[in-house]
């Protein structure tokens, strides 16, 4: 079941939104210990924050940096605070509350209550005064197309977005897909041609010949029997990290489907979606069909 806040991340449920970014999200604690209490969160929901790989981890911390900036700005205080509990919701978060003297950081205070008029006020302040992401300078190279399905995969990971890449890594460090025998989910990641994705772009991006059958997938349809507590994985813990993947795709990525390419008795399959910055990414597996 998701997290409340990955209910706020897919907006089935409201937030004072402060800042946001492709992988983070901060709102407004809505029972604050004082005003402009601000939480941060990984849209990846993970329930302890040191599971987290290390690159998560302090790309989090450098969104909070800047959130932080933004509240010291908007927000009367000497310094912001900044706690990890982790026992309230199972889903990694930081606290930062801005703080004049210690005790505004005890947890065992009382909640205060502040209007949604003033909560509104102080979420549009602060972030306002957040600072943009500063980008390191991309170097560009000149290359030649890949012509091989060979060097294709081979640049699949490394073309990815670091960020997604490495997300999608951790999530499927370890998944088989079970069909008739099991296969490793390998991800994959390519350059996102204009448009609609055909089948003929499907074809050309997994180097197989043109005219091979595609069929498309919904995601969910295709995960059912993983994602399932009691689906062929018969392992809930395997079954809650399918779940994982699962919402990663749906919320991190657009339009993701899933492409079965090719016919028995091995059939391959790629799990894609659009990033923000025009690629192609997710997962592939092979499927045995006798």
């Amino acid at each position: 079941m998701p997290s409340i806040f990955s209910r706020i991340i897919s907006g089935e449920l409201p937030a004072y939104k402060v800042a946001e970014d492709e992988h983070h999200l901060a709102f407004l604690d809505i029972t604050p210990l004082v005003e402009g209490h601000t939480l941060v969160i990984p849209k990846r929901e993970v329930d302890y924050i040191f599971d987290m790989a290390p690159e998560e981890l302090a790309a989090l911390h450098q969104f909070a940096q800047r959130v932080a900036k933004g509240v010291k700005e908007a927000v009367p205080c000497k310094r912001v605070g900044v706690a990890v509990i982790g026992l309230e919701v199972p889903h990694a978060h930081i606290h930062l509350i801005p703080m004049t003297k210690v005790a505004d950081m005890n947890f065992a205070n009382p909640k205060i209550k502040v209007e949604e008029r003033r909560m509104n006020e102080l979420a549009a302040a602060i972030g306002a005064k957040v600072p943009a992401a500063t980008a390191a300078a991309a170097g560009s190279r000149a290359t030649k197309p890949l012509e091989t399905k060979a060097e294709r995969e081979t640049a699949e990971v490394s073309a990815a977005p670091d960020a997604t890449s490495q997300q999608l890594q951790e999530l499927t460090k370890g998944l088989h897909y079970v069909s008739e025998s099991d296969a490793p989910l390998a991800v994959v990641s390519y350059e996102a041609p204009a448009g609609t994705l055909t089948d003929a772009d499907v074809l050309q991006l997994t180097g197989q010949p043109a005219g091979t059958k595609v069929e498309t997938v919904d995601l969910m349809l295709f995960l059912r029997n993983h994602t399932a507590d009691d689906g062929l994985l018969d392992n809930p813990e395997l079954a809650n990290r399918y779940k994982a993947l699962q919402m990663f795709l749906k919320q991190e990525l657009q339009e993701t489907k899933v492409y079965r390419v090719g016919t028995g008795p091995k059939v391959q399959a790629y799990a894609l979606g659009k990033t923000g910055d025009g690629k192609l990414a997710g997962f592939k597996t092979v499927l045995t069909e006798t």
